[in-house]
Formats: structure tokens, sequence, C-alpha cells
């Protein structure tokens, strides 16, 4: 760990008074220097508009936007930057799908599969969509542990799904989902899949050649980049045929009083400016993370929530919630009778920043029974000591609290 955090940690400049245990990964990231350093120099001295200058700084800004686009295709093993959608982040991406791909495809009485895990960014506009189509929308089911429950899948999807939409790994219990045995059930029904990576891309390799997913959404914040920029892998196939999402400037190919063609992909679903800053900053996030390595993030962080299980369970009266076999960096727990959010403010006093809440999850806030959960997340940047830090803070609660 010692190694690791001098690899990292030491990258952080948030970090430099050596004060803050911040263990909120999965709501932001914090920034490396190097991605700070990447938006400052492109509003310093490469700033201009992208695709639409002779000149030298265009040229310039448009080099560093779409080499993010390269840098992302080769980092999720994209077959063609043609596949890569520049959004503002996973919420948007999924809004995109779901009115440009399948709204069109959805008639009354067919339905939508998600899960009782997903984020409500993963939630709402399937039901939002559903609701105004007229059709049904389906909830795989829990376990005990906080897994799906495998042999309940096969029936939800029928020859009436037109979309199945699933979280990657759990933002509130950490599950990592086995899309693996799922996504081939889909694929025996011709059932497009969509996978939420906002709580996977940061934390181990992802590849869309293995994961065979239709589309894949995820944020650029929660992958130690900047925040209002995100990412949308879809199949070539799927987004040639789909219409653009929003109208305007640099999404066509021609304009008239009386007709208006779009531009190829990927850049008929990126109307207006583009968030050029962003993507400089996106682009060095993703050699941050290439540096370190997808694999070795996730063996450390492995160790590091193996680690952080042991102390919690320890705590007496502390109760973990979520007891899936496969897990990624990610601990929610409540305690005794003292509420999450007291919990969270108490730590707080020493320094110690956690989540408190329902974390976008409601319904599976109300499936547990429970108001909300304190919760523990990890990223690269931390290390045992932090867990230890915080365990000595959960002492200080427990001298309220009694």
């Amino acid at each position: 760990m010692t190694d690791f955090r001098q690899h990292t940690r030491l990258q952080f400049p948030i970090f430099a008074s050596d004060t803050l245990v911040y263990l909120d990964s999965a709501s932001t990231t914090q920034k490396p220097q190097t991605v700070i350093d990447a938006i400052s120099r492109y509003y310093t001295s490469e700033n201009a508009n992208v695709h639409r200058g002779a000149y030298d700084l265009a040229v310039k800004a448009t080099e560093i936007y779409e080499g993010t686009r390269e840098k992302i295709r080769k980092f999720i093993h994209a077959t063609s930057t043609r596949e890569i959608i520049f959004t503002k982040g996973t919420t948007d991406g999924i809004n995109l799908v779901a009115t440009s791909f399948v709204k069109p495809k959805l008639l009354p009485g067919d339905n939508v599969v998600i899960s009782a895990l997903e984020h409500h960014a993963n939630l709402i506009p399937w039901q939002m969509l559903c609701q105004k189509q007229a059709a049904e929308l389906r909830i795989i089911p829990l376990t005990r542990e906080g897994e799906f429950d495998l042999s309940l899948i096969p029936n939800l999807l029928d020859n009436r799904t037109r979309f199945l939409a699933l979280t990657h790994i759990s933002n509130t219990l950490g599950t990592r989902n086995p899309l693996e045995k799922i996504i081939p059930l889909a694929r025996e029904k011709n059932i497009p899949v969509l996978i939420d990576g906002a709580q996977s891309i940061a934390h181990q390799p992802v590849d869309m050649q293995a994961l065979d997913c239709d589309f894949f959404v995820c944020s650029g914040h929660k992958m130690y980049g900047p925040t209002g920029i995100g990412i949308l892998f879809g199949k070539e196939t799927h987004l040639e045929a789909m219409d653009p999402y929003q109208f305007g400037g640099e999404m066509i190919r021609s304009v008239s009083f009386s007709e208006t063609t779009w531009n190829t992909l990927p850049w008929k679903f990126e109307a207006g400016t583009p968030n050029i800053a962003g993507a400089a900053g996106l682009g060095a996030a993703i050699d941050f993370l290439e540096n370190i390595g997808m694999e070795n993030i996730r063996r450390q962080e492995e160790k590091l929530l193996h680690y952080a299980t042991e102390q919690l369970a320890g705590v007496e009266g502390l109760q973990i919630v979520g007891q899936a076999a496969e897990k990624s960096g990610i601990i929610s727990f409540t305690w005794k009778n003292v509420h999450p959010h007291d919990i969270a403010t108490i730590l707080n006093e020493s320094g110690v920043a956690i989540r408190a809440g329902h974390h976008c999850t409601q319904p599976l806030m109300q499936l547990l029974g429970l108001p909300g959960t304190a919760r523990v997340s990890l990223g690269v940047y931390n290390t045992t000591a932090d867990i230890d830090l915080l365990i000595e803070a959960l002492e200080r609660v427990r001298g309220v609290f009694g």
C-alpha cells in the first residue's frame, strides 16, 4: 500500500496537507495535478473552438479534443472512434439512448428491464419512457446478499422486451454484477443492452469487445477527470440508425430553411460548442489511469476493500449492508440507532469524508427497509491508514451516542 500511495496520493494536490481522509469517490473522485494542468493549459495557451478554424490554435484544440476520443477508444477497446460520443455525463448518455434509440421502438405492451440496484439516472428515464409509451418497466429482484436473482432473469426477458439497462457496479452496495452471465441471455432474444459503467470505469479494466453490450455510459468526474463531460459508447450500427438527441451547430452536414441533414458519426450527437477543456482533462485522466494500470488499481482496491470490510465488521453494533460475493470498493453500513447523517457529521469533524443518505437509490432503500446508509467508497489514493482513521473516528461516534 505504501508504494501505491507514493505513485498516486502524492499526485493529488488536495491531499498536500495530509489531513483529509476522502472516502466518497463513488460520488466524485479527486483530481490529480496532471488533470488540473491539462485544463489550465488549454485555457491558458490552447483555447479555440474545434473543427471550425484553419488557424494553428484551432487545429491544436481539435487535436486535443479528437485525441481524447481516440484515447477513450483504446481505453475501452471500442472498434472505432465513430462509436465514442462525448456527453455531459452518465445521465446525459442514458437519456440520449432512451430518447433516440428506445423510444421509437417502444410500443404499448412492450417492456424495458432494469434492476433493483439502479441509480436514479438509470431508473427514472426508463420509468418516464414506459409511462409515456404505455409500456411496462420490469425490475430484476435481489437476493438477501444484494445480488441479482439470476434464476428470475430469463422469465423477465421475453419477446416484448425492447431493452435491458443495468448497472455494472452498484453505487450503494458495491455489488459487481455478473454481466458475462446476463448479456448472453439478452443476446439470445435479440434484446439490446445498456451498461451504466459510472462505478466500474475507474476501478477495473473495461472492454467493449468482451462485454458485448450495445451501449456503455460513464462520467469523467468519477474517473479522476473533470465534471460536465462523459462518454457514450454505442455500436456503430445502432448509432447510424438513431436520430440526434439535440439540434444546433456542429451536428449538421447541411442546412436550408426547408431541410437539414446530419453530420456523420460521432459528431451528429454533439450539438453546439463542446466541453473542450473537459475533453483535455479527461484525456489526462485516462493517461493517469493507464500509467498506473487498471489491473493494478483493481488488485489494490480489492485488498483495501478486504481490509476495510474486516475493520468495519469488528465495530460492535455496525451492520454492513450488502454481502455480495463479488464487490467493488464500496461499503454501505448502518450503526445501531444512529442516523447515517449523524455518523457522517461526526466523522467530518475528524476530517473523514463519507457519504450518507439514499445515494440516489431510493427504491433500493425502500426494499431494504432503510432510510439511508453511511457509505464508504474507495479510490486510488486511499490507504489502510485512511481506514484506521475512519475506525478511530467511529469511536468518537460511539462516544457521542453511547
